[in-house]
């Protein structure tokens, strides 16, 4: 049997590596049961990397330090920093590096037990990268900077190697990858979506990024709406797909004004591209324009039609020609799944 000293007992001796160890359990996982995640706390722009001539600077900000067998070093950085950024080469891009490091004598021997930020400069190339700090050194990246050869522009700050660390359970943004040892229910933001891991694989749950509209062509003698009268005000016809828990969805706006031909017909001038194209037909009945009853006409003579086909057509449906006809429609507010 294996004992160990749990964090808040009286009388328990403790060191600083088991508070360290203890205190993974307040942050993801990386992989194992006994490590940690190390990241900046998103939401709050802690740890800024900004440049201003020659001046780097390093807000304030609080992160967590994971390193293997230490447990997690709480840092937090109270006020900001400036480094000087190296002159450019004279012929070759470089890129250079940003990080937060901890200072722990126990574990680098470096005589030190404090944290601060360090920048170090790659090696100029062709094809440069950035540089990785050598020997043992507890730390986690901040940014890089891109630094053209001299005459070929402005270094410019980039913080996509900069890793984010929540509690256990929270959703991890801006990842440009998923998440090591995934649990089921753990969500993660890939930069676009809202993924979820159902035990098998990664399903899309949601956008993330709001969806633009695009606004098709419409058919011959049909008139695209706008504010005031085309399309009773409905605004131009418009369309996005968009993924709601898991399943694509099209949503349209706006409507159309009719103003000769067959009403059972596209109403668009090209079909839509197959992505868009719902695999059942998608059926509606729709506002449109108000008519009176005329001799010999049905009594229902509001009642519109419209279809959505497997073949990318949008197509109105009436019951009959004549004074029942649709001169103005609306599709605001439709929407169905795709598959």
């Amino acid at each position: 049997m294996v004992a160990v000293n749990p964090l808040w007992i009286d009388n328990v001796a403790l060191t600083g590596q088991l508070l360290r160890r203890g205190d993974s359990v307040l942050t993801m996982h990386a992989g194992s049961s006994l490590n940690a995640r190390s990241g900046v706390i998103p939401g709050t722009n802690g740890l800024a990397v900004s440049l201003s001539g020659s001046t780097i600077t390093v807000g304030s900000g609080i992160a967590l330090v994971y390193h293997p067998g230490e447990g997690v070093f709480r840092v937090p950085m109270t006020s900001s920093s400036t480094l000087t950024l190296t002159a450019a080469h004279a012929t070759l891009p470089r890129i250079d590096l940003v990080y937060l490091r901890v200072w722990c004598n126990s574990v680098d021997a470096s005589g030190l037990n404090q944290a601060d930020v360090v920048y170090l400069p790659g090696t100029a190339s062709s094809t440069p990268t950035a540089p990785v700090p050598a020997g043992t050194q507890i730390y986690m990246t901040l940014a890089t900077i891109n630094v053209p050869a001299s005459g070929g522009g402005s270094p410019t700050v980039s913080t996509a190697v900069r890793p984010y660390t929540v509690a256990p359970g929270g959703i991890l943004p801006l990842q440009s990858g998923p998440p090591i040892g995934p649990y089921v229910g753990q969500f993660y933001d890939d930069q676009s979506n809202l993924r979820r891991w159902n035990g098998t694989s990664w399903e899309t749950m949601a956008k993330v990024e709001s969806v633009g509209w695009t606004t098709p062509t419409l058919a011959t003698n049909y008139t695209t709406g706008d504010l005031t009268t085309n399309g009773n005000g409905n605004g131009p016809i418009r369309y996005r797909k968009y993924t709601d828990r898991g399943t694509d969805y099209m949503e349209w706006d706006g409507g159309a004004q009719r103003t000769a031909g067959s009403q059972v017909a596209n109403i668009l001038q090209t079909a839509l591209a197959a992505s868009f194209r719902p695999v059942a037909r998608a059926s509606f009945v729709i506002a449109r324009n108000s008519v009176g009853i005329a001799s010999g006409e049905p009594s229902v003579v509001h009642s519109c039609k419209l279809d959505f086909g497997q073949d990318g057509t949008v197509s109105l449906v009436a019951h009959a020609a004549g004074a029942s006809e649709t001169t103005w429609f609306s599709l605001k507010g439709l929407r169905y799944p795709l598959t």
